[in-house]
């Protein structure tokens, strides 16, 4: 059985938005919008929320695992997960998106693709290695059908 990761994924997210807040004020490299344009980085929040929050319910409503590493119960394929495998670190994507946007500077731009590979190398895997174990088949068909991001 896969072991379970020790850092878990909001502790990835939380990590990102603090460099994502520290590399505009250690390394200013260009300020891309100004304080009104600034405000459309709620948009995607807004988005990232609106699609990780729900996968995140639909695991509480059915009774199953949320946390990477422990055992789920039921393989969860509607929802947000019709499009998406990983619709909450999508969710998170968005988030880091408008956090990004919010701060207006280019240097955040930089942490967001260093949560994917992390979140791809060391939370990703070890799930799918789980659900492939605890469903089989049918996992494996979803994995065919669904895309693991977007």
């Amino acid at each position: 059985m896969p072991r379970r990761p020790r850092i878990l994924p909001p502790v990835y997210l939380l990590v990102a938005i603090i460099l994502m807040v520290a590399l505009p004020l250690a390394f200013p490299i260009r300020q891309l919008a100004w304080c009104p344009a600034r405000w459309l980085g709620l948009a995607p929040v807004a988005i990232g929320l609106m699609f990780g929050a729900p996968a995140a319910r639909i695991f509480v409503k059915r009774k199953t695992a949320i946390r990477p590493g422990d055992v789920s119960t039921t393989l969860v394929t509607d929802g947000p997960f019709r499009f998406s495998r990983n619709p909450m670190y999508v969710g998170m994507v968005c988030l880091l998106a408008g956090v990004a946007i919010g701060l207006g500077s280019i240097s955040p731009w930089f942490v967001i693709p260093l949560f994917i590979v992390a979140i791809s190398l060391r939370i990703i895997p070890v799930e799918e290695a789980m659900l492939r174990e605890a469903f089989g088949e049918p996992y494996r068909e979803y994995q065919l059908r669904v895309r693991r991001w977007i």
